[in-house]
């Protein structure tokens, strides 16, 4: 006997802005919305969390006063059809920290970590539509077999909208752009 999954209804519509402003913390909460759709994201790893914290911490140490680096919160990178964006770590304005919703340029830079199921969102989908978004940084973290990180770099072509590969680094990150940082990542 073979056990049918049923999709809920609420997966087949396309939300507005409107309705996902509507939502408490917690229903927008491990999922992100791209044009108009629900993506219900599974729950990271422990070690992945970490990584983007330890990620996060050192981003915000480096960061001048007018820099904030955080993580758990959404980008909205267009409102129609809505597309809401929750990147492991956030690099954003420190005057816009009370404006809601977060936009494209209030941001300096995303880094996402890539965890099993995500690696093609995270390796092509979400460059393009950050790239395209305007947004100037983009890093994503790769968690190697040998358990040292693996730090990929992009900066984004203006005129294209498209980013062209930055630096790669393993474990240690050093001096990056826009900002001096220098955090061990290989102790994770």
């Amino acid at each position: 006997m073979v056990a049918e999954m049923v999709v809920p209804a609420w997966m087949h519509k396309q939300f507005t802005a409107e309705d996902y402003a509507s939502w408490s913390e917690e229903q927008c909460a491990g999922i992100e919305i791209v044009d108009g759709m629900v993506v219900v994201n599974p729950s990271a790893s422990k070690r992945h969390n970490r990584l983007a914290r330890i990620l996060a911490n050192a981003l915000d140490a480096a960061a001048s006063p007018e820099w904030n680096a955080d993580t758990g919160f959404d980008i909205r990178l267009q409102d129609a059809p809505l597309t809401n964006r929750r990147p492991d770590v956030v690099v954003y304005r420190a005057d816009t920290i009370d404006i809601g919703p977060t936009r494209p340029e209030h941001v300096l830079l995303v880094a996402e970590v890539v965890s099993p199921g995500s690696e093609t969102t995270d390796r092509i989908v979400k460059v393009d539509q950050y790239a395209k978004a305007g947004i100037a940084f983009y890093w994503r973290i790769e968690q190697a077999a040998t358990g040292v990180p693996l730090v990929y770099t992009y900066v984004l072509d203006p005129a294209t909208k498209t980013y062209r590969d930055g630096d790669v680094f393993t474990g240690v990150l050093k001096a990056l752009a826009p900002f001096p940082i220098e955090t061990d990542l290989s102790r994770i």
